[in-house]
């Protein structure tokens, strides 16, 4: 595997050839690490795409240690709205069910005795963040239609495997859950996108262009979306 020095840290990846790619992009993701993605080039070209991106890249590489594999218990912390958020869980007596408060600042979990398993927190917390998502993504989906113009037949909120969110034939637009973890800014990114294929089902030159019409940062948006984890 290809390697490269940053300071005393050594940074290893793998180069994905996508000869479909007009740029060259990378990723990091939990098991693949980091893989630089385009065209075929020079090891020397590509050491310096990494060098040039190696802070972002150790910092994303911190981040998704932590995703993924780690139990839910007083202590952890979890990934919301672009921030990781401490975790306090508390046993509750006079529960039945599991019960998730966010304060701002953190997570606060009270639960039963019968209920005190990962299986159970895990499905808790993606229940929270499916009613977070309706409460904090549709209301912004529907500012930007008005915004933009661009309207929409309806919004779900569904678990996608290799996406952060699509747009049908008929303009149903699909959001991703885990898109409640993204900030602000890549959420804004994200519907505006998918508005976008309302009008233009592709992503040719117009699509680019309408959408820059919206998003004018869109080619940096575009690459914090690539490098995240789905």
């Amino acid at each position: 595997m290809p390697k490269v020095q940053y300071g005393n840290r050594t940074i290893d990846y793998s180069f994905l050839q996508k000869d479909s790619l007009k740029s060259h992009y990378i990723t990091v993701q939990k098991g693949d690490g980091v893989v630089l993605k385009g065209k075929v080039i020079t090891v020397e070209h590509a050491q310096q795409l990494i060098l040039k991106k190696a802070k972002w890249i150790l910092d994303k590489l911190e981040l998704v240690k932590s995703i993924g594999d780690k139990d839910i218990v007083t202590g952890s912390r979890i990934q919301y709205l672009g921030r990781k958020y401490y975790v306090e869980v508390l046993i509750n007596a006079n529960l039945s069910n599991i019960k998730i408060d966010f304060t701002e600042s953190k997570f606060k979990v009270n639960l039963p005795i019968e209920l005190n398993n990962q299986e159970a927190l895990s499905t808790a917390f993606k229940d929270f963040f499916k009613q977070k998502a309706i409460e904090k993504i549709a209301p912004r989906l529907r500012k930007w239609s008005r915004i933009t113009g661009l309207a929409f037949n309806e919004v779900k909120f569904m678990q996608l495997e290799k996406r952060w969110g699509s747009c049908t034939i008929s303009n149903n637009i699909i959001i991703n859950l885990d898109a409640i973890k993204l900030p602000f800014s890549l959420i804004d990114y994200l519907i505006v996108h998918e508005l976008t294929h309302t009008q233009i089902k592709n992503h040719s030159k117009e699509f680019w262009a309408e959408l820059s019409k919206h998003i004018p940062n869109w080619k940096e948006l575009d690459e914090k979306m690539y490098g995240m984890k789905l």
